[in-house]
């Protein structure tokens, strides 16, 4: 038995596996339409979410399965043993996703599962979300061998990202002046370096070194600069002001991007007149709305693919 935690347990023949088959269920739905019929999904909701939640159920149902959705707080998590609770939920369902705060649940889920379970992101890895990514990429160009400029945060996006499209055959540049708890270190970037398809900008770059690179990529990609669950969060006022003021030159705007034929990417949701300007927003809405849609996409394909192991 499979589950999706990360990339580093998938070669990357089952990576493109993955790929290739959303592809075709999004061109072809009716074809997977009783595909895991009869089969059960349960979610889990310690973090927020928009995006993973629809994306998961709808793509459940389309494919002729079942959702039960809980959050993490209207659950018996907050009070039990995670083991014995994660041992309970595989007697129902045949499949798990849960979007949690730290690694350590995710890793201690996974370990104890018995049903393919699904890392909706922690604060480590966002593995659906790199999947929809470079599916998006795909679409746009017809090949995974492209060059993306990541701006922001060292996060879990960010990890997936590397982790997943030098693999492919892309290259990744990422300016990333900022770095969230995580549970990697400096030898997870060392190694995916030294692989190449990584490379590393120089965060005290200047605008002008700035706009010269952007004009040498094929996709722009920004993230928000503060994780969602703290920025209102007036206990951490100081520290996003912090963040804010660090990272303000690097904002994805017209200036930055002018003479620029990147298409723009945002994983949402967005904090427009922060790490992206509302007219950027707008010329490349369509763009970041495919990006989202096919969230939905892989992580069918991914059901797929787990519960026909």
């Amino acid at each position: 038995m499979k589950n999706l935690i990360s990339f580093s347990e998938y070669s990357d023949d089952e990576i493109k596996g993955i790929l290739d088959l959303a592809i075709d269920l999004k061109a072809n739905p009716e074809k997977y339409s009783k595909a895991l019929e009869g089969k059960k999904l349960y979610t889990l909701f310690e973090k927020t979410s928009t995006r993973t939640f629809l994306s998961f159920t709808t793509g459940i149902t389309e494919l002729g399965g079942h959702y039960f959705n809980q959050k993490w707080e209207d659950s018996n998590f907050v009070l039990g043993d995670t083991v014995s609770e994660v041992k309970y939920l595989c007697r129902n369902v045949d499949i798990i996703m849960a979007r949690l705060k730290k690694s350590e649940t995710t890793d201690l889920f996974a370990k104890n599962s018995t049903v393919p379970f699904i890392n909706g992101c922690d604060n480590t890895f966002h593995p659906c979300q790199a999947l929809a990514d470079v599916l998006t990429l795909y679409e746009k160009f017809g090949t995974y061998n492209v060059k993306l400029l990541y701006i922001g945060a060292k996060n879990n996006v960010f990890n997936s990202l590397i982790e997943l499209l030098p693999r492919l055959g892309g290259t990744v540049y990422g300016l990333t002046p900022i770095v969230n708890d995580m549970g990697v270190d400096d030898k997870f970037y060392e190694d995916i370096k030294a692989k190449g398809g990584y490379v590393e900008v120089d965060a005290h770059v200047s605008s002008d070194e700035f706009k010269e690179l952007a004009k040498t990529v094929d996709a722009v990609y920004t993230d928000t600069w503060v994780d969602m669950e703290f920025f209102n969060n007036p206990a951490f006022a100081k520290k996003k002001e912090e963040t804010v003021a660090l990272m303000s030159p690097y904002q994805i705007n017209e200036d930055m991007l002018e003479g620029s034929k990147a298409i723009v990417l945002h994983d949402m949701p967005m904090h427009i007149g922060y790490e992206i300007s509302q007219g950027i927003v707008d010329k490349h809405m369509d763009t970041i709305i495919d990006q989202a849609e096919n969230r939905r996409h892989a992580e069918k394909a991914v059901m797929i693919k787990l519960l026909s192991e």
